[in-house]
């Protein structure tokens, strides 16, 4: 199956033979981890910064 990379749009064959899947290289998925450290790149919504009870251990988190 083909692919494009997600960062640099290059198209690449799907496989266990890429470590780097669904990257094409090593320099793509570090380029894209640096975007999600920065804050470039985010999971739109307002983070859940609520902590279960320790009191409850039964109870589902959300």
């Amino acid at each position: 199956m083909k692919v494009k990379c997600p960062t640099c749009d290059k198209e690449q064959e799907y496989s266990k033979d890429n470590p780097f899947r669904p990257f094409c290289s090593e320099r793509c998925k570090l380029i894209d981890l640096g975007e999600w450290a920065s804050g470039e790149r985010f999971i739109a919504g307002e983070p859940d910064w609520s902590l279960p009870e320790d009191d409850h251990p039964d109870q589902p988190l959300h």
